[in-house]
């Protein structure tokens, strides 16, 4: 099992990042506030968990061990797969996720795109107690994206590799982008695209 890999950023993404060590790279699925953690440095650290399927080897990486933890808490909720997983991480913050599920709150796990009633009350179900003995983390901060047609393309970009329907993705961005001030960062707007999808 890889723990966790650290190196110079080659190339990141709201989805996933390029590690450079000693010459290898390793691309790695990541979640948006992981993406907000890291994409002003150089070098960063990301703990890891490697998904080993019969067609492919992936990498998912988290720049806390605490966002890496309440992860992996999650895919081990029976139909729900790393990706659903990595949507969740990236639909909600970490602090979200935690109170939704603590406090029983169907409705905010079941907003993220892929979460249905019946799997929205099993993560509830079955993670409900484990968090209850843990300590919340904070949320990230973000930080100011960049000119708006960067950020739509980026954010398209992100939204398309998660999944999420071109055109409706496109719909999606135009009507937050229209209503929303111009100082929206490129992760708030991928998470209401995200609760809209």
């Amino acid at each position: 099992m890889i723990a966790y890999i650290e190196g110079r950023i080659v190339y990141a993404e709201p989805t996933f990042a390029v590690l450079d060590i000693n010459g290898l790279g390793y691309e790695i699925r990541i979640s948006l506030n992981t993406y907000a953690d890291i994409k002003e440095l150089e070098k960063c650290k990301l703990h890891t968990w490697l998904h080993v399927k019969e067609d492919a080897h992936t990498l998912y990486g988290f720049s806390k061990p605490a966002e890496k933890s309440l992860f992996l808490q999650l895919i081990s909720v029976s139909g729900v797969g790393p990706g659903t997983g990595l949507m969740v991480t990236s639909s909600l913050t970490a602090d979200e996720i935690k109170t939704a599920i603590v406090s029983e709150d169907v409705n905010t796990i079941q907003s993220v795109k892929g979460i249905g009633a019946k799997t929205a009350q099993r993560i509830i179900l079955e993670l409900k107690d484990k968090l209850k003995k843990e300590g919340m983390f904070g949320a990230v901060d973000t930080e100011k994206g960049g000119n708006m047609r960067t950020l739509r393309n980026e954010a398209l970009t992100a939204l398309t590799t998660l999944g999420i329907n071109k055109a409706q993705a496109e719909k999606s961005l135009d009507l937050i982008l229209k209503s929303a001030a111009n100082h929206i960062t490129l992760e708030e707007l991928i998470k209401l695209a995200l609760k809209r999808a």
